[in-house]
């Protein structure tokens, strides 16, 4: 094997390592600088916020917080009072408690709902959730007695607590409550003279503002700021309530015995225009309002055909126009043909010769007929306008029906026979008994009213203004319907059922047929409306039922009714009779 030789060529040197450079040591200046600049940053944040906090956003948080640990509740005003004519209370308020819980201290929703619920009377179920709502003030029942809300306070719930209020309660239930109505659930009338006259019985609600500790409940010397309510005003009405309970009761049973569909009974002085009582059936308990007669007052609602009471206004019309006198003689046929109609009167007859007192004794349609003939159709308006027809009355209550009277210039060659006897024209009860009474008050029509006056916290009374008088017909004329009226109730009249012994008595029955809403007729409204003493009148009573099924004259259904209330009212009026003979009517000639 051949040696290599060296070629002499020298190999490089290995590279040399690179020293590194000697490490600097920290700038302790700097670092305190950069620890400096944080340090201002982070003060800079915690500065602006408290700058938001205690300036910008103060007031927020200062209501924030005062949220939490204050609570403002409204302070019920008292409601004023409701009474009757001689002081009895028929609406007050009483004292009551709000059931309130703070969700933020309930510590057991489910334990406290099990226990409250059954007292409430709510199912705990439903009140769970209410505990758990994220507030400070939860409304758990309104207006509970002061007895109940002392058993609630003894089981020491955490989170519940109760606030003083008031209750409005009705003493006698059903008695009035058509006319005196109730409130809804926050206090506020909902119906009757408590809707009516809402500004003046509730008063201007007061608020207090307390702060409230752990468990929820008012810390005794904690921040209390009491706004106080200011009472509403009461009211004193026309209506005397003894009368007002003996209208209802013969009203209700009389509507039950001849099955009729409703009642109203009407209560007035015809001297003033005060009404004593206002009766109807059904009714409702104002207390616990339900049913489909809740808030009803017939008596201003429900407009119906009039019938033969309306037969009074066409003559009342024919005498003071002075086209008859009340012995004025008038020969009724059988049947009478009119306009292309034939009209009967209620009962058949021959032909009859009857006086002016005798047709409106007797009832007579066709009679009446012959009367407005004479009268025509202009004239009869004006009176039945002149007495009230076809406006409110103005006695105050809500949903009062203006009637039904149709302009002259809407009336065919029928209207006239038809009015004249009552029928074609709506009325209510009420206008009906203000026509009468205005004969009663010698020819002047007072507005029919219901409040005396009101009570302020002082418990004294204030009036209201005198009620409209207008006269519709002269004194004389008055005087002449008093005495035909009077003949109703004799043995020859329609209406013996309602006279009372010892007393004069005047009035006029009433059987209208009732539309039935398709252009037809169907069932009958009966009536009957009287004074007493006819020669010095101090009382009016009404009586009106609507579809009664056993029976429909008036004279029959609703004239022993009127006996039974005029009775009781005079003998608890204290009204005695006049002593006088009545005249003697000529019927016939």
């Amino acid at each position: 094997m051949p040696i290599q030789r060296s070629t002499g060529a020298r190999r490089p040197p290995p590279p040399r390592a690179r020293r590194r450079p000697p490490r600097r040591r920290p700038d302790p200046r700097r670092r305190l600088e950069v620890i400096l600049l944080l340090v201002l940053f982070v003060l800079t944040l915690v500065g602006g916020k408290l700058v938001q906090l205690q300036g910008l956003d103060r007031t927020a948080y200062t209501h924030m917080a005062a949220k939490q640990r204050l609570h403002t509740v409204t302070i019920t005003a008292p409601r004023g009072t409701i009474v009757d004519r001689g002081g009895a209370p028929l609406a007050q308020t009483v004292d009551a408690r709000d059931v309130y819980a703070d969700p933020r201290h309930v510590v057991d929703a489910e334990r406290t709902a099990a226990e409250l619920g059954p007292l409430l009377g709510i199912k705990p179920a439903k009140l769970v959730p209410m505990l758990g709502r994220p507030t400070s003030y939860v409304p758990l029942a309104h207006a509970v007695t002061p007895a109940l809300s002392a058993q609630i306070m003894d089981l020491e719930l955490p989170g519940i607590g109760v606030l003083p209020t008031t209750r409005r309660v009705y003493p006698d239930g059903t008695l009035a409550s058509n006319v005196v109505g109730f409130v809804h659930l926050d206090g506020s009338g909902a119906a009757g003279l408590e809707y009516s006259f809402q500004k003046i019985l509730a008063g201007h609600d007061g608020a207090r503002t307390f702060e409230t500790g752990l468990s929820g409940s008012p810390i005794p010397d904690g921040h209390d700021v009491l706004t106080p309510a200011v009472p509403g005003r009461g009211l004193r009405l026309t209506l005397q309530r003894d009368v007002q309970w003996e209208a209802q009761q013969a009203i209700t049973a009389q509507v039950r015995k001849v099955k009729a569909d409703s009642g109203t009974v009407v209560v007035m002085d015809p001297r003033n225009g005060q009404i004593l009582a206002l009766a109807v059936a059904p009714g409702y308990d104002a207390n616990a309002p339900t049913g489909t007669a809740i808030g009803a007052n017939p008596a201003i609602t429900e407009v119906y055909e009039p019938g033969s009471v309306n037969k009074v206004i066409t003559m009342s019309a024919a005498l003071q126009e002075g086209l008859f006198t009340p012995t004025s003689p008038i020969s009724v046929p059988p049947i009478l043909h009119y306009a292309g109609t034939t009209f009967h009167d209620a009962e058949g007859h021959g032909r009859e010769r009857l006086t002016l007192t005798g047709v409106l004794a007797k009832s007579s349609n066709i009679g009446t007929i012959e009367v407005a003939d004479r009268l025509q159709a202009p004239r009869l308006y004006h009176y039945l306008q002149a007495y009230g027809f076809g406006r409110p009355t103005g006695v105050g209550l809500p949903g009062e029906e203006d009637g039904l009277l149709p302009s002259l210039a809407a009336w065919s060659a029928t209207t006239l026979p038809t009015v004249a006897f009552g029928q074609g024209i709506g009325v209510t009860a009420l206008q009906v008994a203000s026509v009468y009474a205005t004969i009663a008050n010698g020819g002047v029509r007072v507005t029919p009213n219901l409040v005396l006056g009101t009570t302020d916290a002082s418990g004294h009374v204030h009036g209201v203004a005198v009620p409209a008088h207008r006269r519709v017909i002269s004194t004389k004329v008055a005087h002449e319907l008093s005495d035909m009226l009077e003949a109703v109730t004799t043995d020859q009249g329609t209406a013996p059922a309602a006279r009372i012994d010892g007393y004069r008595i005047a009035g006029k029955t009433g059987t209208a047929q009732r539309p039935n809403g398709t252009g037809g007729y169907a069932g009958y409204t009966a009536s009957f409306v009287g004074f007493a003493p006819a020669d010095k009148p101090r009382l009016l009573v009404e009586v009106v039922l609507q579809n009664p099924r056993r029976g429909h004259f008036g004279g029959v259904v609703a004239a022993p009714v009127f006996h039974d209330v005029m009775a009781f009212a005079l003998q608890t009026l204290g009204i005695a009779p006049t002593a006088t003979r009545p005249p003697k009517a000529r019927l016939t000639w």
